[in-house]
C-alpha cells in the first residue's frame, strides 16, 4: 500500500536513504492500527525495514523532531529498550520520522521484573532543573518544559495552569474548577517529596509499551522530561496499569516515600487534563472526582 504514503514523503525518504547509502528502493508499506493523531506504518525497502509516521508540518510543528531528540535522550541512558531514531524531515505539506521498526515478540518469563528494573535504571538520570531545554508534545498537544528548580512550581506553571487554560478557553471545563485549583495549588508542595528531576518517559501506559523480538521491555512515543518519577509511576496506573511484579520490583530498586498511594491522584490531574482537552466525556469527571477529595 504504497499508495498510502504522500508522494512528497516517499520521494524526500528516497532521496536521503541514497544518501546514506542504505537500500532506497522503497517497495513497500504496512499501515499500523492504534495510532489516533499520526499516520503510521512498517516501510519496506528490500530487507531493510523501518517505522515511518507522517503528519502536517503547520499543524504539529517540530512534533517529530522533538520525537526524535526524545528517543535519542533516552535511547542514550543504556536503561531500556528504545526504537533507534534514524531521519526527521519535511517534504511538502508534510512531516515525517524514520526510526527502527520493533519487529514484536513474545514476552520473556522475567519481563515484568526487567521493566521494574529498567525503568528505575531511566529515572536515575537526573538533572539540575525540573523540565527541559526544548518544548514537545503529549499526544497532539503542546507540552511546556520552561525549566524550574523545584517540582511544585514546575508542576503547577507548566503542567496545570497550561492545560486548565486550554480547557477554559474550549469551554471544556467551568470556572468553578479553576477556584479549586487555586485553593489546591498552595498545598501541592505539602504533598510531594522532595526529590531530584527524574529522566522520565512522559507518556508511559499501556499502549506505550511493547515487546520487542527477543522479548524485553521496548518503549514507543515519549513525551520526555525531567520530572518527579512519582509523576510516571502515577500514569502507569491511569488506564489500568502494569503486572504487580512490576511495581514490586521498582519499589525495592528505587523505593519511593511512604504515601505514593494517597498522591497518586495529583499527579494524574496533569493526564487527565490533557484528555479532557483532547476527548472531553468522562476525563472531566474524573478531574472533579480528584478535587473533591483534595479541596
Amino acid at each position: 500500500m504504497l499508495s498510502a504514503v504522500p508522494k512528497p514523503v516517499l520521494k524526500d525518504l528516497a532521496q536521503y536513504l541514497e544518501k546514506q547509502g542504505l537500500p532506497h528502493r522503497i517497495k513497500k508499506f504496512k499501515p499500523c492500527s492504534g495510532g489516533c493523531i499520526n499516520n503510521g506504518g512498517e516501510l519496506l525497502t528490500g530487507e531493510e525495514s523501518f517505522f515511518l509516521k507522517w503528519n502536517s508540518a503547520t499543524r504539529y510543528p517540530a512534533m517529530f523532531a522533538t520525537e526524535g531528540k526524545g528517543l535519542k535522550k533516552l535511547h542514550n541512558t543504556g536503561a531500556i529498550n528504545l526504537p533507534e531514531f534514524i531521519y526527521d524531515g519535511e517534504a511538502g505539506e508534510y512531516a515525517y520520522i524514520l526510526m527502527e521498526f520493533i519487529q514484536p515478540g513474545a514476552r520473556k518469563p522475567n519481563y515484568w521484573e526487567l521493566f521494574g528494573q529498567q525503568l528505575a535504571a531511566l529515572h536515575g538520570n537526573s538533572s539540575e532543573q525540573f523540565g527541559l531545554d526544548h518544548d514537545n508534545y503529549i499526544g497532539s498537544l503542546p507540552q511546556y518544559n520552561n525549566p524550574h528548580s523545584d517540582w511544585p512550581a514546575f508542576f503547577i506553571i507548566e503542567r496545570l495552569e497550561r492545560q486548565l487554560r486550554m480547557a477554559f478557553d474550549d469551554r471544556a471545563l467551568d470556572r468553578a474548577i479553576q477556584r479549586q485549583f487555586d485553593v489546591l495549588f498552595p498545598r501541592l508542595e505539602g504533598y510531594f517529596p522532595v526529590e531530584q528531576p527524574a529522566l522520565i518517559h512522559g507518556d508511559l501506559w499501556g499502549g506505550n509499551l511493547i515487546t520487542n523480538t527477543v522479548g524485553n521491555p521496548c518503549l514507543i512515543d515519549p513525551a520526555v522530561y525531567y520530572g518527579h518519577r512519582e509523576a510516571e509511576l502515577a500514569f502507569t496506573r491511569l488506564f489500568g496499569g502494569f503486572d504487580r511484579e512490576f511495581y514490586q520490583v521498582y519499589q525495592a530498586t528505587f523505593p519511593l516515600e511512604s504515601g505514593f498511594d494517597e498522591r497518586c491522584d495529583l499527579y494524574n490531574l496533569y493526564p487527565l487534563l490533557v484528555h479532557v482537552n483532547l476527548f472531553g466525556g468522562g476525563y472531566a469527571l474524573q478531574v472533579k472526582g480528584i478535587l473533591k477529595r483534595f479541596v
